[in-house]
C-alpha cells in the first residue's frame, strides 16, 4: 500500500477529526508529508487548524497501529478505496463532498457499471411494492445496478428484487460494515456481501447514528446516473436523497400516487418541482439513454 494512503486511512480513523477538516489538511498536503515530521503547533500553524485538532492527530498517528486494523479488514474481505485512487468511482467523485475513503466488502467491479438510485418509504404500501416490480426488472435488463440504502419499505425491497431478478444492487450503509442497521437486515447484507456488494464512508467498526444517514444519501445519488423515489413522506430521507441528486446533476424520477396517501405526498411534490414522471420503465430508460456512467 502506498505511503500516502496509508497515512489518510489512519487519519480517517482519528477520532473527533472531521471530513472537513481532514479535506483542508490534504488541500495543504496531498501526500501528508509534513504532519508525521512536525509538532503540535506546527501542524495547526502549517494546516490552519485549532491547536486542540493538532495535538489529537499529532498523538494518534504516533500511538495507534493501523496496519493492524487493515489485518483485520482483510481477513473480513473489507477493501478500502481511498479518493487518491484510480479505482475511486468517477462519477462520485465529481460531487461537492465526495467521500476521502469507501470501506467496501463484495464485488467491487459493480463500481464500474452504470448505477441508479432507488429510494422510498419505510412504511412502503402494496403499491409501492407494485411499482418496484413493474419498474426494477427492465433497469436490470438493460445492466443497471441498483443502489440504495438498506433501510426498510422500498430500499429493502429494492436490493432483493435485483437479486431475485438475477441483477445487481450496492447497499450503502449509515453506519460501518461491523454494526449492520437495522439488525434485522443482517442477513440480507451478508448475501449482499457475498454476492454483490456493501459501501460505506464510515470505518467498519462505527455504529449507525442518525446524523449519518442523511449524509450516506449523497453517496446513493452520487454513484448513481439518476434516482427513482418510489413514495415518500413530504419530510424524509428519500426526499433529502432526490434534492442532493438534483444539486449533483443527476436525474430525479418520482412515481406519483394518490393525492389521498401521506406517502405519495413527497414524490408528487418533486413531480411539481421539475422531476421526471415515471409510470413506466421506458420513461426512466428513454432519459438515461444519452448518458454515461463514466466521464
Amino acid at each position: 500500500m502506498q505511503l500516502s494512503k496509508q497515512r489518510l486511512i489512519t487519519l480517517h480513523h482519528c477520532p473527533r477529526l472531521s471530513c472537513k477538516t481532514l479535506r483542508k489538511i490534504l488541500e495543504h498536503d496531498p501526500n501528508l508529508d509534513h504532519l508525521y515530521v512536525l509538532s503540535p503547533s506546527d501542524i495547526a500553524s502549517f494546516y490552519s487548524i485549532t491547536h486542540q485538532q493538532a495535538e489529537t492527530i499529532h498523538l494518534y498517528i504516533r500511538q495507534n497501529n493501523i496496519i493492524k486494523l487493515l489485518s483485520i479488514y482483510n481477513e473480513q474481505n473489507i477493501k478500502l478505496i481511498t479518493i487518491l485512487d484510480q479505482e475511486y468511482p468517477p462519477l462520485l467523485k465529481e460531487i461537492y463532498d465526495p467521500p476521502l475513503v469507501l470501506y467496501v466488502k463484495g464485488n467491487q467491479d459493480l463500481l464500474k457499471t452504470r448505477m441508479i438510485g432507488v429510494v422510498g418509504a419505510r412504511m412502503m404500501s402494496h403499491y409501492g411494492r407494485e411499482a418496484l416490480m413493474k419498474l426494477i426488472p427492465p433497469l436490470l435488463q438493460d445492466n443497471f445496478t441498483i443502489v440504495s440504502g438498506l433501510a426498510k419499505g422500498v430500499d429493502i425491497q429494492a436490493h432483493s428484487l435485483a437479486m431475485d431478478n438475477g441483477g445487481n444492487t450496492i447497499a450503502v450503509l449509515g453506519s460501518g460494515i461491523f454494526n449492520i442497521y437495522p439488525k434485522e437486515h443482517e442477513g440480507i447484507a451478508h448475501f449482499i456481501s457475498q454476492n454483490n456488494l456493501l459501501l460505506s464512508e464510515y470505518p467498519p467498526y462505527t455504529a449507525p447514528t442518525k446524523w449519518n444517514f442523511p449524509k450516506r444519501n449523497r453517496i446513493i445519488s452520487g454513484l448513481s446516473e439518476g434516482v427513482l423515489v418510489v413514495e415518500a413522506k413530504e419530510r424524509s430521507g428519500s426526499l433529502i436523497t432526490a434534492d442532493q441528486a438534483m444539486e449533483q446533476g443527476r436525474e430525479v424520477f418520482a412515481v406519483p400516487g394518490s393525492i389521498l396517501s401521506e406517502t405519495s405526498q413527497g414524490t408528487n411534490s418533486l413531480i411539481k418541482q421539475g422531476a421526471k414522471l415515471v409510470t413506466e420503465p421506458n420513461d426512466i430508460l428513454e432519459e438515461l439513454k444519452g448518458c454515461i456512467s463514466v466521464r
